[in-house]
């Protein structure tokens, strides 16, 4: 007899309206499968997955979206099931009881899907192996198709809600940074500081950090991704922070450099460079620019002053749902693209001196046709005469 979902063993038809964000991202979703020539597309990525239907559930295996022109599907487990029907408003919601496969067999042959794209950067190969093999098991010829950047494209243009959810993420990040900034004080390790930032956050309402906090002081700060341990800061030597919070689903991401006692003169020397560089960066960049001349802005001004090579890291990345996204302000060919107008990305020159140490500040902006806004609220730099 003729498939229908409605017949299906475990299928339930969500009974909430859609959103108006869910029915436009959809909309423009479609839009790019049809340039890409494919018949749909399955979604694994968790960011990408809660960003098209609402799930908010985090764990990457916890479901998989069906994308095609007239359909939007949400496969997950029974544990996900009343989780995903109250959330994902403009999705139907399928529980597979054994195998996500054999229920996606089933919706190929219903919506005459031949040539399936997937996300290259999130299917894992064993998951491919597996669907793969089961389609082909049941006798459908679907041409399985690698894409990137499809739901990453969308993401990079923010909405007035996403840019609200990440100001306040943003806000508390602030906030709590400023309260730990005060009570540094010598004989604290890495960790307790670190430990400080994470209940801060949390106490103050985050859903979850961004990100593992990045507490490293003294030599250990010539490590820009340093995991905080047992060095004690003391008087004199740099401290530098990156921190974030995750409040409804959007990310923060905030650096600052510090240091306890009076300065010396190469503390002093490094940490105006980078924030000259910086400054320069957020004064030139703008929609319409390219990332890899937008890289550039504040690179050429460390070089120039005979530090080129200790930055060795990009200007600055996209934030949203995730903490690194499009677009890269980075020298990498590959990740080469035309800056938007709506993206949010950071702005975080560092230099690094190994048997020193190193100084990073970090920003957000919001890009604009004529230059940026700077969403920080905490611009509390160090100056001196």
């Amino acid at each position: 007899m003729t498939f229908s979902l409605a017949f299906l063993p475990g299928f339930s038809q969500n009974s909430g309206m859609s959103t108006s964000f869910e029915t436009a991202r959809l909309t423009a979703l479609r839009n790019l499968l049809a340039d890409r020539e494919v018949d749909g597309l399955l979604v694994s990525g968790p960011s990408s997955r809660r960003y098209l239907s609402g799930f908010t559930a985090a764990d990457p295996d916890c479901g998989m979206l069906l994308i095609t022109q007239t359909a939007a599907v949400l496969l997950t487990d029974f544990r996900y099931q009343l989780w995903a029907q109250q959330e994902a408003a403009a999705f139907q919601v399928m529980i597979y009881q054994v195998s996500l496969g054999e229920i996606l067999v089933e919706l190929l042959k219903e919506f005459q899907v031949q040539r399936l794209g997937f996300e290259a950067a999130h299917l894992t190969y064993r998951q491919y192996q597996r669907l793969t093999e089961t389609t082909a098991s049941a006798g459908l010829q679907v041409e399985w198709r690698p894409l990137e950047g499809v739901v990453e494209e969308l993401r990079e243009v923010k909405g007035p809600e996403e840019l609200a959810a990440m100001r306040r993420a943003l806000e508390l990040s602030e906030a709590v940074l400023r309260q730990v900034s005060r009570d540094l004080a010598p004989g604290k390790t890495e960790r307790q500081v670190a430990w400080e930032i994470e209940r801060g956050l949390r106490e103050g309402g985050a859903e979850s950090l961004a990100f593992p906090p990045i507490v490293a002081a003294g030599e250990n700060s010539a490590r820009p991704h340093h995991q905080p341990g047992d060095h004690v800061l003391i008087l004199g030597e740099p401290i530098l922070i990156d921190m974030g919070a995750r409040l409804d689903g959007y990310c923060a991401d905030i650096t600052r450099t510090y240091i306890l006692g009076p300065p010396d003169e190469q503390f002093k020397k490094i940490y105006t460079l980078v924030r000259r560089a910086q400054a320069h960066a957020e004064a030139e960049l703008k929609a319409g620019l390219d990332s890899l001349a937008g890289d550039a802005l504040a690179r050429e001004v460390i070089a120039a002053a005979g530090y080129g090579e200790a930055f060795g890291h990009s200007l600055g990345h996209g934030v949203g749902l995730a903490v690194h996204e499009n677009p890269a302000l980075s020298s990498n060919q590959e990740r080469r693209a035309t800056l938007k107008a709506g993206s949010v990305v950071t702005v975080e020159p560092g230099i690094y001196l190994a048997g020193w140490g190193g100084v990073r500040l970090e920003d957000m902006v919001l890009l604009k046709p004529d230059g940026v806004e700077v969403l920080n609220r905490y611009l509390d730099f160090y100056e001196w005469d």
